[in-house]
C-alpha cells in the first residue's frame, strides 16, 4: 500500500471518529464551559498519546527543538475546539455544520500560501462536488431549509474556528522536522493543554466536577480518546503524506457518518434524496483518491 493510500485510509477513520463526537458533543454542550471541557480533553489526550509515544518511538530530545512550533499548532487546534463550542451556544447545528464544509476550501488556500501546494482543476471539481453533497446531507435535501439559512453571531464565531482548523493542516507539514506523528502530536497536545488551562482557569475552578451528569464523562472520554488523541495522530499522519486540500476534503464525509451514528442511536433512516447527497461526497472522495499523472512524452525509436 502506498503512503498516499495509507493517508487516505487514516482520514477515512478520522471522519468516522469525528462524526461520533458531534453526536455525543451535542448531548453535553450545555453541561460544561467550553474552555474547561477542552482543557480536560487535551490533558487526557496528551496523557494517552504520551504513553503511546513512550511505548513505541520514545520521546527523543531532538523533538524538543524549537518548542514554539508546538505552541503554534496547539493554539490553532485549541482555537478551533473552543470557538466551535462557543459558536454552538447560539448557532443552530445545521448552520454550524454548513460552515464546517467551508474548511477544505480554506485549507486549500492555506496550503497554497504556506506550502505552494497547487489545487488542480480535478481536485477543485472534487472539492466542489463534495461541498454540494455535504450541504445536501446537512440540509436534509430540503430546499426551504437551505433558503432559510442565515448568518448569525454563532456562525461567524465558528467560522473563525474553522479557519484555524484549516490553517493547522498545512502548518503540520511546514513545522514538522522529521518527528514521528505520535511524538509531534504529543507536543501539540501538551502545548494546547497549557494554553487552554491559562485561558480557561476561571471556568476550570468554577466547574462542579463531582456534580456533572454521567453523560458528560462518557462524552468527555470519547472526545478525548477518539475525537482528539486518535484524530490528532491520524491528521498528522495524513498531512505528511497528502496535500492539505485532500486531507481536509474528508470533512465532507462527516455529515454522512453522522447519519450512520444517528441510525445506530435509533433516530431513524434518512430518505432516498438525502442518500443522494451521500453519493456525491463519495464521488468526490473517489476523484481525490486518483493521483494526478503527468502526460507522457512519446520517445522515438532510434532508426536502425
Amino acid at each position: 500500500m502506498s503512503p498516499q493510500m495509507r493517508g487516505h485510509l487514516a482520514m477515512l477513520a478520522f471522519s468516522a471518529l469525528v462524526a461520533g463526537s458531534f453526536s455525543l458533543g451535542s448531548m453535553i454542550a450545555n453541561e460544561i464551559a467550553p474552555a474547561a471541557l477542552n482543557a480536560v480533553r487535551f490533558a487526557i489526550a496528551a496523557a494517552v498519546i504520551g504513553l503511546a509515544a513512550l511505548a513505541t518511538t520514545g520521546l527523543p530530545r531532538s523533538a524538543a527543538q524549537a518548542p514554539w512550533r508546538y505552541l503554534v499548532l496547539g493554539a490553532l487546534f485549541a482555537t478551533y475546539f473552543v470557538l466551535m463550542f462557543y459558536g454552538l451556544q447560539t448557532a443552530p447545528p445545521v448552520s454550524a455544520a454548513a460552515v464546517f464544509t467551508l474548511t477544505p476550501v480554506v485549507s486549500a488556500m492555506a496550503g497554497w500560501v504556506l506550502l505552494r501546494q497547487i489545487t488542480t482543476p480535478r481536485m477543485a471539481l472534487a472539492l466542489t462536488i463534495g461541498a454540494v453533497g455535504a450541504l445536501w446531507v446537512i440540509f436534509r435535501a430540503d430546499w426551504q431549509m437551505f433558503r432559510a439559512f442565515e448568518i448569525g453571531g454563532g456562525e461567524i464565531i465558528y467560522f473563525w474556528g474553522c479557519v484555524a482548523h484549516a490553517i493547522y493542516t498545512p502548518m503540520i507539514r511546514k513545522l514538522n522536522r522529521g518527528e514521528p506523528a505520535v511524538v509531534f502530536t504529543f507536543g501539540t497536545l501538551v502545548a494546547g493543554c497549557l494554553l487552554l488551562v491559562v485561558f480557561g482557569w476561571s471556568d476550570l475552578m468554577a466547574t462542579d466536577w463531582a456534580g456533572l451528569p454521567a453523560i458528560v464523562w462518557i462524552g468527555l472520554f470519547y472526545i478525548s480518546f477518539f475525537a482528539t488523541a486518535a484524530s490528532f495522530v491520524l491528521v498528522q499522519f495524513s498531512s505528511l503524506r497528502l496535500p492539505s486540500a485532500k486531507v481536509m476534503a474528508y470533512t465532507y464525509l462527516v455529515p454522512s457518518w453522522v447519519i450512520l451514528w444517528e441510525i445506530a442511536l435509533g433516530k431513524g433512516v434518512p430518505t432516498g434524496l438525502i442518500l443522494g447527497g451521500v453519493a456525491l461526497t463519495i464521488i468526490a472522495l473517489l476523484m481525490l483518491l486518483k493521483e494526478e499523472v503527468a502526460p507522457s512524452v512519446p520517445v522515438r525509436r532510434a532508426m536502425e
